[in-house]
């Protein structure tokens, strides 16, 4: 799913919803989430452009045209300025909760902000096994068969990997690294749920050295065996390497578990083992015993064990202008949430336990654990503030939705005026 800015939300509809979370505190979850299937800014795109091929941004344009914007300095300039001065004022200090991660501190695994113009969408992270510090993203629908490693010290791309073989992705939505060191793509998503009726999973070894290259990836076809479905979850467990799916809906998707060992030729089908929320990424910690699973306002640790879900927690993720991607870091002590947009940020959340549920099976109270790395002031990402599982975020999610509404209304009235 693409969206660079939250402000692509105030010409939706935004209702108050579940999302299908399950568990002992379901009913404080449903009072608590944003339905955000209204929140989709545009439909499937199945042919992708070849890559590069993206233009240079352009300056968004004024739907009045250029005669009704007034003259700067003239009195209508200066009237409409001071009308919308307070009401813009308090917005920017609103928006400052949603911008990207501060630039990173020198040191790995920390708060960073992805720096390459290419990387608009980033749909995926994974933690690399072989290069401490280095996570791997792809962009969502609408580029090539790219995927890029970026070094959480500084946010800058340090290797292009151009995928062979695979034709044409048609709308990337996960990765992830299985205990062979393979990279896995998951051409997964279908935002008109039910239009594919396969989907495709890449896979190529995880480059030894980090440079620009070219690589020669094996293609499996992948149906689901209750028929096509949306998703944008794909988790390859550390330890048995068996590949799953979450899949996505408004009223809650499924765990899907793929066959022992993917093979090529032959269809791949993935049979429903568990309930679990709308999710817009998921990551297995690195002893396999826990499964994250992110929404675009909160987040929950799964006990795994046998290939099925136990008891969960909550876990605060933080508040980002579009929430898209979760991972563990490469030692199972935090986990790290991305987001897509231009220089989007990635945001570290502190894990107690290093990911892991309390004792065998995890608790399942729903008690909120985890806290976001650094000082945790809004200009990170932070998710101070943010408590019962997103609750924090959807209010301020919402505080934004009427600000930005407030000054659209206010814009219009100057407007007329004029």
């Amino acid at each position: 799913m693409a969206s660079s800015w939250p402000i692509t939300a105030v010409a939706c509809d935004v209702t108050m919803d579940t999302v299908g979370w399950s568990g002992s505190d379901a009913g404080a979850e449903r009072a608590a989430t944003v339905d955000t299937w209204a929140m989709r800014p545009y439909p499937s795109r199945p042919v992708a452009r070849p890559y590069p091929s993206r233009p240079a941004a352009r300056p968004y344009p004024d739907p009045s045209g250029p005669a009704a914007r007034p003259r700067p300095g003239s009195r209508r300039a200066v009237a409409g300025f001071a009308g919308l001065a307070a009401p813009a004022a308090a917005l920017l200090l609103l928006l400052g909760a949603a911008w990207p991660a501060v630039a990173a501190d020198g040191e790995p695994d920390r708060d960073f902000t992805i720096e390459d113009p290419r990387i608009t969408e980033s749909s995926g992270l994974a933690a690399s096994r072989l290069h401490p510090g280095i996570y791997w993203t792809h962009n969502d629908s609408d580029d090539g068969p790219y995927v890029f490693a970026v070094d959480s010290r500084t946010g800058k791309t340090v290797a292009t990997v151009t995928m062979r073989g695979v034709g044409e992705p048609r709308d990337v939505e996960g990765i992830s690294i299985g205990p062979d060191g393979d990279i896995y793509v998951g051409d997964i998503g279908d935002n008109l749920d039910g239009t594919w009726n396969h989907v495709w999973i890449y896979r190529f070894p995880e480059p030894k050295t980090l440079r620009d290259t070219t690589v020669t990836a094996t293609q499996y076809d992948v149906q689901y065996a209750d028929g096509p479905r949306n998703a944008e979850s794909l988790m390859v467990h550390p330890k048995t390497g068996r590949v799953y799916i979450a899949s996505k809906n408004e009223n809650g998707g499924g765990l899907y578990e793929g066959p022992g060992k993917l093979t090529t030729g032959s269809m791949n089908v993935f049979r429903r083992v568990g309930e679990v929320p709308w999710v817009t990424d998921g990551a297995f910690s690195p002893d396999g015993r826990s499964l994250a699973l992110r929404s675009y306002f909160s987040a929950r640790v799964y006990a795994f064990e046998n290939g099925r879900l136990g008891e969960s927690r909550a876990v605060a993720a933080p508040f980002q202008r579009q929430a898209e991607s979760v991972t563990y870091t490469a030692d199972g002590s935090a986990l790290m949430f991305g987001s897509e947009g231009t220089r989007s940020g990635v945001v570290r959340v502190e894990v107690e336990g290093g990911g892991k549920p309390e004792g065998s099976g995890g608790t399942g109270g729903g008690e909120e654990q985890g806290k976001p790395a650094g000082n945790g002031s809004p200009g990170q990402g932070g998710s101070a503030g943010q408590e019962d599982d997103g609750k924090g975020s959807v209010g301020l999610g919402a505080v934004i939705i009427i600000g930005l509404g407030a000054l659209w209304f206010a814009l219009r009235r100057k407007r007329g005026q004029g």
